[in-house]
């Protein structure tokens, strides 16, 4: 049975066509990403742009064929997140979501985004695996910080530090200066820290993280060209190799970064704000590196709002 889900997220736009059957997705018909920027201007104006709000409806067009060609129109809903939530016209856009492309519009709790992330992210480990692990899904919003053990998440938090918000807060020189990176740094390890209490920190012994920065960082890693999401799919990727990628894009301009193999063009001006923020949650936690997935609240969303 094809089921479809749209995220529709701070700095990107995401399509999952997938077959479910008992409880599992059994196949993906399609997935696509699309970097539409929905978010940018809310953390200063309070609102969503008509320019990025058109950026989406664009994308919707797309995507709304492709879900109707697999057959899926009947099972077919929007996530929204973080953008959405904090814009106070956030209620009228996903109307228009549902109204104009017939997606079932679902404007998530934390608690709902939480526990749809880890599910996508654990969704093919063994459930009886307790080892304690966090979800890192760094949006371009926020930062949502997933602990569970198996299936089940126990702890969540949602910190304000996000790939688009910390750019436009921290990062005004192209390539930025040491002193921007420094603040941005601080302000994102500052924001962390404030939200998850010493004893889950200390907990933590394994990491996944998910979304657009992480699978971006690994493709880098790899120099992937194209994007190979099989390879991006379970990679390692320590704490030397992210402090190194982001040395490098840090000290070349926007153009330059857009050319870096492995990283999405439309990406590039979000990946070192997005880069730091992974570093902040590798040092904060204590980490050697984080496992890279594929797996995310997509697929969470797939197993769990049907």
């Amino acid at each position: 049975m094809p089921v479809a889900v749209v995220d529709i997220g701070t700095n990107s736009t995401r399509l999952l066509v997938a077959s479910v059957q008992g409880g599992r997705v059994v196949s993906e018909l399609e997935r696509e990403s699309t970097v539409t920027r929905l978010g940018a201007g809310v953390d200063a104006g309070g609102r969503l742009r008509d320019d990025a709000m058109e950026r989406v409806y664009q994308t919707l067009g797309r995507y709304r064929e492709m879900i109707d060609r697999h057959g899926a129109a009947d099972r077919a809903v929007a996530v929204l997140t973080s953008a959405v939530r904090d814009a106070a016209n956030g209620v009228e856009f996903a109307a228009t979501v549902r109204d104009r492309f017939g997606l079932e519009p679902h404007v998530l709790t934390g608690d709902e985004e939480a526990r749809l992330t880890f599910l996508g992210a654990t969704s093919e480990r063994d459930p009886e695996d307790q080892t304690p692990t966090m979800v890192v899904d760094i949006g371009g919003g926020s930062t949502e910080l997933v602990i569970g053990r198996g299936r089940e998440a126990s702890f969540h938090v949602s910190n304000q530090a996000g790939a688009v918000r910390q750019t436009e807060r921290h990062l005004a020189s192209d390539p930025p200066t040491g002193d921007e990176l420094h603040a941005l740094a601080q302000d994102a390890l500052a924001i962390l820290r404030q939200g998850v209490p010493e004893e889950h920190r200390d907990a933590v012994q394994h990491a996944i993280a998910v979304a657009g920065t992480a699978t971006s960082l690994g493709a880098i890693a790899q120099a992937l060209d194209p994007y190979d999401p099989a390879k991006v799919h379970g990679y390692f990727l320590t704490r030397e190799e992210c402090e190194r990628i982001l040395g490098e894009l840090a000290e070349i301009p926007l153009a330059a970064r857009r050319k870096v193999p492995g990283l999405d063009p439309n990406r590039a001006p979000t990946i070192v704000a997005g880069a730091v923020i992974l570093l902040a949650v590798i040092e904060l936690f204590g980490l050697s590196g984080v496992e890279v997935s594929e797996h995310d609240i997509l697929r969470g969303a797939v197993l769990g709002l049907r």
